[in-house]
């Protein structure tokens, strides 16, 4: 059977290459069919959802889906594939739930909605009583081995939880706070991400995580890091409208805020990415989309040094050349090892889209601004509810 060092290489290879699962599906049937592969029994709960993680699963080119569930995985519970309904599919659930406690992994799709007790999202009926997405969630996830939130949805609250918020909207590990959640992020998210992080769990246990609780093998850079547009950024060499070949940043990409491995991964089966068509990243992997990174046509504004000095993008391109001075590099270069760039991207999207507009002033040469509003609401930020 593959170790655990083979595997990651082939998450990379198989990125690089062609779809992993291609991959691994060979040496993981033959240890199954050899009694190596303890099946990993999975329920699979959709709550405030679009459905679209499950199609993207389904969008799994080789191995095929249904020799994943029968071969490697004990898929026990999804209503999205099961061909039995009502309470004889409910029936497996409470099985699975009370025969194989701490055994199975509990995987949930979309945002959990709080407002009224729940009662905006029923996804069963059982003994005369409508079961809602929050009940259910804490009753199986209480007593499995891992939790897994796939999509931005379950994971940090996503598109249904976005300002206002009616529905009270939240991710998973929110109202599982007794349990560590893995958050396999995205808006859908990749197949390869969902399929590779539940193979891990099945041979080797948790993957390594992120500060939000990501598998670092899918979300360890920044697109920004792999982007083929990158030696535009680093020339300062940017495009002045969506659909051009240079780098996107200036017309929007989150790329280098939003950590992820779509390029070199892509998606539909490998054929093509967002900024592969020329459209900027929206950052939808990341705590807080789509709030944080609205508009997404936007420019980030510049970036805050310390001091209160502050840098224009183009700048930095050329500074990562040596042209603008060995201090800005080497901050540069500190603020993506300490993560801290990431932090003040998003933190300064926030400050951008709360902007207030500039006011002319009685001189035609100069212009003031009026005073933020301190009370602007800051909505689906990561943590909150």
């Amino acid at each position: 059977m593959l170790n655990r060092r083979d595997f990651l290489r082939l998450v990379v290879k198989g990125a690089v290459l062609g779809n992993f699962l291609n991959l691994v599906g060979p040496p993981l049937e033959k240890a199954a069919a050899a009694g190596e592969v303890n099946r990993l029994p999975v329920i699979w709960l959709e709550t405030g959802s679009c459905t679209g993680d499950s199609i993207s699963l389904d969008n799994i080119w080789t191995p095929a889906l249904m020799d994943i569930l029968y071969k490697i995985l004990d898929w026990r519970y999804d209503w999205v594939v099961m061909q039995s309904s009502a309470e004889s599919a409910f029936q497996v659930l409470l099985d699975t739930v009370e025969n194989m406690a701490n055994q199975y992994t509990l995987v949930v799709q979309g945002t959990m909605l709080q407002r009224d007790g729940g009662n905006y999202n029923h996804i069963a009926y059982h003994d005369g009583k409508l079961i809602t997405g929050l009940e259910l969630v804490r009753r199986v996830g209480l007593k499995a081995r891992y939790v897994v939130a796939i999509g931005t949805c379950a994971t940090y609250g996503g598109v249904v939880a976005a300002y206002p918020n009616p529905t009270q909207g939240t991710g998973v590990q929110n109202i599982l706070p007794e349990r560590r959640v893995i958050n396999v992020s995205g808006c859908p998210t990749h197949p390869d991400w969902i399929m590779g992080t539940l193979l891990h769990l099945a041979l080797y246990g948790e993957p390594e995580l992120d500060s939000f609780g990501r598998p670092k093998m899918f979300y360890g850079e920044t697109i920004h890091n792999n982007c083929p547009r990158r030696r535009y950024y680093d020339q300062g060499i940017f495009a002045t409208d969506i659909g051009q070949k240079e780098c996107l940043y200036r017309v929007g990409c989150k790329g280098p805020v939003t950590y992820a491995d779509c390029p070199i991964r892509r998606w539909n089966d490998r054929m093509n990415w967002p900024i592969g068509c020329n459209s900027p990243c929206i950052g939808c992997t990341e705590p807080g989309f789509p709030d944080k990174m609205e508009p997404f046509t936007a420019h980030f504004p510049d970036i805050p040094f310390p001091g209160g000095t502050r840098m224009a993008t183009d700048k930095i391109g050329l500074g990562v050349l040596g042209l603008t001075g060995t201090a800005i590099t080497a901050h540069l270069a500190a603020s993506l090892y300490k993560g801290r760039l990431h932090h003040n991207l998003l933190k300064s999207t926030v400050k951008q889209n709360s902007r207030p507009p500039v006011k002319k002033t009685k001189s035609a040469k100069t212009y003031r601004l009026k005073k933020a509003n301190p009370a602007t609401p800051q909505p689906n930020s990561p943590g909150s509810s």
